[in-house]
């Protein structure tokens, strides 16, 4: 009893000691995306899902072939890189993932209808998390 007592308050103790990951660094997909407004915040387009998509970490969406999605912005392709756009799926059968923003591959979708021509090129930002 005594030694799992203190294996608990040793781990407690290296946990204390130990820095937290709060981060996860990933490399970026574009230095450049286009979008209709400075703020990337006018539905450029509306496309539906060709083909089903399975998003391979937090940056990305699900998308589910026949589905609709808006979409906000297109990454400029760099070198080495696939075409990725953002958007948001739509409709109510989808309700609960509405409102979700994130990439997927423009290879897997077709637009549907151009609200308004991606004419401004904005620099993509990484965000810089700092503790306060």
């Amino acid at each position: 009893m005594t030694q799992r007592v203190n294996l608990v308050g040793l781990l407690l103790c290296l946990g204390l000691m130990c820095p937290v990951v709060t981060e996860i660094f990933m490399d970026k997909l574009a230095s450049k995306k286009l979008c209709a407004d400075d703020d990337c915040v006018y539905t450029i387009s509306l496309a539906r899902a060709e083909e089903d998509y399975n998003a391979p970490d937090c940056r990305f969406i699900n998308i589910k072939k026949g589905q609709l999605i808006y979409v906000y912005s297109k990454l400029v392709k760099e070198k080495d890189s696939g075409e990725f756009w953002a958007g948001s799926v739509y409709g109510e059968q989808y309700e609960d993932h509405m409102g979700t923003v994130g990439y997927f591959p423009s290879s897997l979708v077709s637009e549907q209808h151009v609200y308004q021509e991606a004419n401004k090129t904005v620099p993509t930002t990484v965000r810089n998390l700092q503790k306060p």
